[in-house]
């Protein structure tokens, strides 16, 4: 039977004999894995953001959007001509089953001055509903009203950028803002979103009636208009029906012929979040695999050096197999020695791997995210990479003639 601690030992004392040539044999096995981390890293990290800003836009999303004018025979594109308004959303709401929440919006930019401070920042003009379409929670306060809505009142919510540049430490509720020179009372923050999927501010904004923003602050080109409408299906399997019936219920109410175009777009958000997040998960397997090809680099090393090994202990290997060690025997110990080095190279590996990430991440400022299954996955790897190139090695070890191995010099 074979003694396997035994043989181990042997490996072992075979690396330690050379230890310069075995260092430089788990080079490549070090660089793999280390690769194969920090890149799964990178990838990992990037999906991760992604469903951040997915989850921070919020759930079930589609977002109509006014038509496009054309001018001297060219479209502009869409959003270009004005063509919804309050009462659309109104409609939507009360008339599409598979929509939960609808929210007009109606946007712009302005200045905003509280005490010594003052702030241009993004002012959107909509309705409480907002809060539910966005899945967006107050951190303080509370939201506007329907009456305060009807009534084109002059109050506010503020997100958690707008709170730090005009307030500071200031709790902020219950306090006047001027926007534009027109007095607005804070009744609520919002809190924190982080960035959009674009590098936009999402918490650089100051949410007001969709009334007031109308009437009082960026005008409107007709009663009641909107430049966007933000809508949240019921759920995820009511996206495609919402789209469908919001469709149908605009052409209706913009009195559009089965021959002429839309005059307004239906744009799925979720959908194309999470194509972004599908794009980001297969450039991950891409990174993985091109780190893994320095794996299998460094496994072609490690047979070249074990064949080396096999030439200049020829002697060695007649003498164990005449006083008795058997074929498997010999092929066990060149197995083990090229599965030793690549588990201490492996984990060499993940340490450099680890440390490259956080530095990468804090160099570049590049999200990363180390995840075990990475490490077990370029571990596992790397040892396959031991045993599948130390095979050839060990096999050949295996089939020499003692008695030819014995008179090799």
């Amino acid at each position: 039977m074979m003694d396997i601690p035994s043989t181990i030992k042997i490996s072992l004392r075979a690396l330690r004999a050379n230890k310069m040539r075995s260092a430089l044999t788990m080079l490549g096995i070090i660089i793999g894995v280390g690769a194969v981390i920090a890149m799964l890293a990178i990838g990992t990290g990037a999906s991760e953001r992604i469903e951040e800003q997915i989850s921070s836009m919020g759930s079930n999303l589609l977002m109509v959007l006014p038509g496009a004018t054309t001018s001297g025979g060219v479209r502009m594109g869409a959003g270009t001509q004005p063509t919804l308004s309050t009462g659309d959303a109104d409609a939507i709401r009360k008339d599409c089953p598979a929509v939960e929440y609808v929210a007009p919006v109606h946007n712009g930019v302005a200045q905003v001055v509280y005490g010594g401070q003052n702030w241009s920042t993004g002012v959107t003009g909509t309705t409480a509903s907002i809060l539910k379409v966005r899945d967006w929670p107050l951190v303080q306060g509370r939201p506007f009203t329907e009456d305060e809505t009807r009534s084109a009142a002059k109050v506010s919510l503020i997100g958690q950028t707008v709170v730090e540049s005009l307030f500071g430490g200031i709790n902020p509720v219950g306090r006047i803002i001027m926007i534009k020179k027109i007095p607005f009372m804070v009744v609520g923050t919002l809190d924190r979103k982080g960035q959009s999927m674009l590098g936009q501010d999402q918490d650089d904004i100051i949410l007001i009636p969709v009334t007031t923003a109308q009437k009082k602050l960026f005008g409107a080109s007709f009663p009641g208009m909107v430049r966007i409408i933000m809508v949240k299906a019921k759920s995820a399997g009511d996206m495609d029906a919402a789209e469908k019936q919001i469709v149908e219920l605009l052409r209706q109410r913009h009195r559009i012929g089965q021959r002429q175009d839309d005059d307004f777009t239906v744009r799925n958000l979720t959908q194309m979040m999470r194509a972004a997040e599908q794009s980001a998960k297969v450039m991950t397997l891409l990174l993985g695999a091109i780190a893994s090809v320095s794996l299998i680099v460094g496994g072609i090393g490690i047979m070249n050096i074990m064949l080396v090994s096999v030439t200049e202990r020829t002697r060695e290997i007649g003498i164990r197999m005449a006083v008795g060690a058997r074929t498997w025997d010999i092929r066990m110990q060149f197995i083990i020695e090229a599965l030793t080095l690549s588990l201490i190279g492996g984990v060499v590996g993940i340490v450099i791997g680890i440390s490259g990430s956080g530095a990468l991440s804090a160099l570049s400022g590049w999200a990363t995210a180390v995840s075990l299954p990475s490490i077990a996955l370029a571990f596992g790897f790397s040892g396959a990479v031991g045993i599948f190139f130390g095979f050839y090695p060990a096999y050949k070890a295996s089939l020499l003639d003692p008695i030819e191995a014995l008179r090799h010099e």
